[in-house]
C-alpha cells in the first residue's frame, strides 16, 4: 500500500511534466500497463520508453489530477486530465482514470480507461 506522501510524490512527478521519469521512480521493474483492455504493455523499459517515444511528439503535455484520489489499501484510481500540443501544432485533450495496483511503495499494474474519441487531435 502506497504511503499518502509517496502517492502524492507520484501524482507531483506526473503533474510536473516528468512522465518517463516518473514511471522509472514509482513502477515496478516488470509493471504492466493497459489502455481500454488493449493488451497491455510489459515491463518498467517497455513503458518508459512508449512515454519517450509519445512525448518526442510534443511540445508541452499539461497534466492535472482532478481529486480526490481514491485509496483502498494496495488499490488506487486518480482522473487525470492531459492537455498536449503536439510539434506542429496539433492539441489534444483526454480525460481518463488510472486504475492502479499498488506493491509497497511502487505501482505494479495500471490500467487506463478513457473515451478513445478523445485521441483525434484537433
Amino acid at each position: 500500500m502506497p504511503s499518502t506522501q509517496r502517492l502524492e510524490a507520484f501524482i507531483a512527478a506526473v503533474e510536473s511534466g516528468a512522465h518517463a521519469q516518473a514511471i522509472e521512480n514509482y513502477y515496478t521493474e516488470d509493471a504492466t500497463m493497459r489502455e481500454n483492455q488493449a493488451e497491455p504493455r510489459r515491463g518498467r523499459g517497455t513503458l518508459v520508453a512508449q512515454e519517450q517515444a509519445v512525448l518526442e511528439r510534443t511540445e508541452s503535455v499539461a497534466s492535472t489530477c482532478v481529486r480526490p484520489v481514491f485509496v483502498n489499501g494496495d488499490h488506487v484510481v486518480i482522473r487525470w486530465v492531459f492537455d498536449f500540443r503536439f510539434k506542429g501544432g496539433k492539441t489534444m485533450r483526454m480525460e481518463e482514470l488510472a486504475w492502479q495496483r499498488w506493491e509497497g511503495d511502487r505501482i505494479a499494474q495500471e490500467e487506463f480507461f478513457y473515451d478513445p474519441a478523445q485521441r483525434k487531435p484537433a
